[in-house]
């Protein structure tokens, strides 16, 4: 509802430089990504649901900020604030889904995921409404289904924590437990440049629709058929799977399929002088981002399960923290790695297509070779 409209209001409505609307958005996504596993480490102590009341809350708090901030001091409060509650509520919500699925872990992140994409679809078209009023609407708007969403959460949401909750066991010996516990490192170093691959729908694509003359409202298009897909096919496509594959190979054609998603724009690109390349060239694009969402459909509900499977149930909210600090780091590598391509595309426009789809196959064949040399399926011994 408001994170996408934020650096326009920052740059624009504000006049604040560029670099500045940068810093504070790299503040925003720093204290997030970055405090993702001090937050797991919280919720397994202190329970899943204060984490995610504590994550809600703070948010509410960052989205007033927002609405009623002008000066640079309450803006960096304001980012950091709702940076902050992701790190706070993230690996809460997983860890949380995790212990109450039991044994039927892949069919709640699925469902998880339905509700996600419901959420991606609804929130940014009700964001351009109160945005077309005001800005400062979107903001108490935001922050007020927050609030909400913290005052449920106290009277319905159930006590949900690891066992290690007020543990006195040094927070460090919990981080060293899972930092080397191997087959949880070498899952979630495969699994790295899945999230570049992923986060190329916020991109490249945006940026290719960009360059081929088209406005805020293809982006639009494209951002609802991809959401639309993922509510009407996650709970199918995830109960197809599961009956038919292990979860290593659910993931595995799942990596494959977001590689070769990027195919069609890798072949239009081929072709630069061909008649109505536009209309090609959009459609490719198109088809690349329903293929990209359809294949991390497969990945999701089998990966977030994996997780809690590598890893002892007392310390599932660690784990899924230093996962997500392990995601966020690829996406960030893998932006400056695709956003560099994205800059040659004059000189050899099919190249970020290439590295995509070639990083995407590459991600595949390193889990199936993991899956069958059983580097995977190690838990390890309760502490």
């Amino acid at each position: 509802m408001l994170v996408p409209y934020l650096a326009d209001h920052l740059s624009g409505h504000l006049g604040l430089a560029v670099w500045l609307t940068g810093l504070l958005l790299g503040l925003r996504n720093f204290s997030q990504q970055g405090m993702f596993l001090l937050g797991g480490t919280l919720c397994d102590r202190y329970g899943y649901k204060r984490l995610i009341m504590a994550g809600c809350g703070l948010r509410t708090v960052g989205f007033a900020l927002f609405a009623v901030s002008t000066s640079v001091p309450a803006l960096i409060v304001a980012s950091v604030l709702t940076g902050l509650a992701g790190a706070l509520f993230n690996p809460a919500v997983r860890a949380y889904i995790s212990v109450e699925a039991a044994e039927r872990k892949v069919e709640a992140f699925a469902l998880f995921n339905v509700f996600y994409q419901a959420g991606i679809l609804t929130g940014p078209l009700a964001g351009v409404l109160l945005i077309s009023v005001d800005f400062r609407l979107t903001c108490l708007a935001a922050a007020a289904v927050f609030a909400a969403l913290t005052a449920l959460q106290a009277c319905w949401l159930p006590e949900r924590h690891g066992t290690t909750a007020s543990s006195t066991r040094p927070v460090l010996t919990d981080w060293k437990e899972v930092a080397t516990n191997r087959p949880f490192v070498t899952f979630s170093d495969a699994m790295f440049a899945s999230y570049s691959l992923s986060y190329q729908i916020y991109l490249a694509l945006p940026l290719e629709l960009h360059r081929l003359g088209h406005g805020q409202a293809s982006i639009a298009v494209m951002y609802t058929l991809t959401a639309l897909l993922a509510v009407a096919g996650q709970v199918r496509l995830t109960s197809f799977a599961k009956a038919r594959w292990q979860p290593e190979q659910a993931i595995t054609r799942g990596l494959a399929v977001m590689g070769i998603a990027f195919l069609p724009a890798l072949l239009a690109a081929q072709f630069p002088h061909m008649p109505c390349r536009t209309v090609v060239m959009t459609t490719a694009v198109l088809v690349s981002a329903m293929a990209l969402t359809a294949g991390g459909m497969l990945v999701f509900p089998f990966e977030m399960a994996m997780i809690a499977t590598l890893g002892r149930q007392e310390l599932t909210g660690t784990y899924y923290g230093l996962y997500n600090a392990f995601s966020g780091l690829g996406i960030l590598l893998g932006n400056l790695a695709s956003g560099w391509a994205m800059d040659q595309v004059r000189g050899a426009p099919a190249l970020p297509w290439l590295l995509l789809v070639a990083t995407g196959l590459a991600s595949a064949v390193t889990i199936r070779r993991l899956d069958q040399t059983g580097r995977l399926r190690t838990r390890p011994a309760p502490v």
